[in-house]
């Protein structure tokens, strides 16, 4: 292909094509650029984390948020002066938009940035090596065909030398799409209709990540707890049964699964976190709003009652859950007693932690196309309000694990020598001291403090502390 550098400067590697992904956006986003990178290794690429170094930079794309596109194209600007200094030393790079934003914007995106020499959307990511070569060729494509089943059939294997540099935590993306349509959300026109990866190919690189030392798995879908497949001897499963499937594998302790929709929430799953010692006490079902006005001009399809009970279902069933959320406020329509609604709705679920945001519209969506658009001022400060009782609840949250004991997932180094960084249960960063254990291991520690967005574990404050013994779990 014609990426390779020209009459470039001599230098270690100069031979080597380098390729710079910047990820945008939610954890899905993270494992498709892991995959894109997989996928480009077969066509003799390496990663790099310094776009300087680089013969082929992809921006992964978000398109939930305000703004989204202008961002990127503020991105791109910036790439146009490095590709035409690059030009004029004699020196090739390749451009491209990947994800959400060239899923909905594909034609204008190399319309408005004649540095782009691709678009790829996210169902066509098993499909970069053959567009890339079509750019060598002269070609400016722009590949975003919805055919979620052949990107998870279609993209390569990956080896362990790559799970293994990633760490002992890994995603696995087990279903694409949705089908819920809120009229606020883009991901049915950017990611398509719902679809399930299949049972064996989700197991099949499970075990790949396990041999590879994972530890932990997060399942990934944009409506994840849709999931359905057909396991061994024809039985039909959902994401329940396929929970306990994964942990029957050897070496996978943790699992998790994000992001979930209520009205998918069923009795089958919620067993699971009864009955699962590996299924993490931590689960983000998102709620929007505690309003059902609002709830119904959103189609979320269920009202605040539905969804407190559910959580008491879901309580019940594993009463030390730790409970995470969306919200969205003003939407339009939204008045001060729906806002004070979903603040009440907080109040009594006291959420471990959760995203919120003001309601930005996003083309072609039917919300963008209601009437009763809120202001920005107030929006602005309804948000305010949320975000603090929020944190409230969070920073209590956090402090009820002081002088508590937790299992914690040792998972790198900390920042400051003697230290190491784990996970508890619960999703909370845990600074434990270096004699707790190795990458890999989980570690019982007693919390000691509690820190703004973490805990701190006895003898981790001190890279000359000695440690008590500690106990590790296999």
């Amino acid at each position: 292909m014609s990426q390779t550098r020209n009459e470039a400067p001599a230098r270690a590697g100069a031979n080597v094509r380098k390729v710079f992904i910047k990820t945008y956006g939610c954890q899905m986003n993270v494992y498709d650029s892991q995959r894109m990178g997989d996928a480009l290794a077969g066509d003799g690429y390496e990663p790099t984390d310094a776009i300087e170094d680089a013969d082929l930079v992809l921006l992964n794309t978000c398109h939930i948020r305000e703004k989204a596109a202008e961002k990127i194209y503020s991105e791109l600007g910036r790439i146009r002066e490095m590709k035409i200094e690059r030009e004029a030393q004699g020196r090739s790079l390749t451009v491209g938009v990947t994800g959400c934003v060239a899923q909905a914007e594909g034609p204008e995106i190399v319309e408005r940035a004649p540095v782009v020499d691709l678009v790829v959307g996210p169902q066509a990511y098993h499909r970069l090596g053959g567009a890339l070569a079509r750019v060598a060729a002269g070609e400016r494509v722009v590949e975003t065909d919805l055919t979620t089943q052949d990107k998870f059939e279609k993209l390569p294997r990956q080896d362990g030398r790559q799970i293994a540099a990633r760490g002992v935590t890994a995603f696995l993306t087990v279903q694409e799409g949705c089908d819920k349509f809120c009229t606020f959300c883009v991901v049915p026109y950017t990611r398509g209709a719902e679809v399930s990866r299949p049972f064996a190919a989700v197991m099949e690189e499970a075990r790949r990540l396990a041999a590879a030392g994972v530890r932990e798995l997060t399942l990934l879908g944009q409506n994840v707890n849709a999931w359905s497949g057909e396991g061994g001897g024809g039985r039909r499963l959902g994401l329940g049964g396929l929970l306990r499937e994964l942990a029957e594998i050897p070496g996978i302790a943790r699992l998790r699964y994000t992001t979930s929709h209520p009205r998918d929430m069923d009795d089958d799953l919620i067993a699971a976190h009864r009955d699962l010692a590996a299924l993490m006490p931590y689960l983000h079902l998102p709620v929007q709003s505690g309003s059902d006005a609002i709830l119904k001009a959103m189609n979320r399809r269920h009202k605040a009652g539905d969804y407190l009970r559910l959580l008491d279902r879901i309580r019940e069933a594993r009463p030390d859950i730790a409970l995470s959320g969306d919200f969205i406020v003003g939407f339009p329509g939204e008045s001060d007693a729906d806002f004070e609604a979903t603040m009440e709705l907080v109040r009594q679920v006291r959420f471990a932690a959760a995203y919120s945001f003001k309601y930005s519209p996003r083309p072609g969506t039917p919300g963008a196309a209601m009437g009763g658009h809120v202001e920005e001022a107030v929006k602005t400060e309804r948000l305010e309000r949320l975000q603090a009782l929020i944190r409230e609840h969070q920073l209590a949250f956090q402090e009820s694990f002081v002088g508590r004991e937790q299992e914690v997932l040792v998972e790198k180094r900390g920042r400051h020598p003697g230290q190491m960084i784990g996970r508890s249960p619960f999703l909370l960063p845990v600074v434990v001291p270096q004699s707790a254990g190795a990458i890999g291991e989980i570690v019982t520690v007693r919390i000691e403090a509690s820190l703004p967005n973490s805990l701190m574990a006895e003898g981790a404050d001190h890279e000359n502390r000695v440690a008590q013994p500690l106990r590790k779990i296999a």
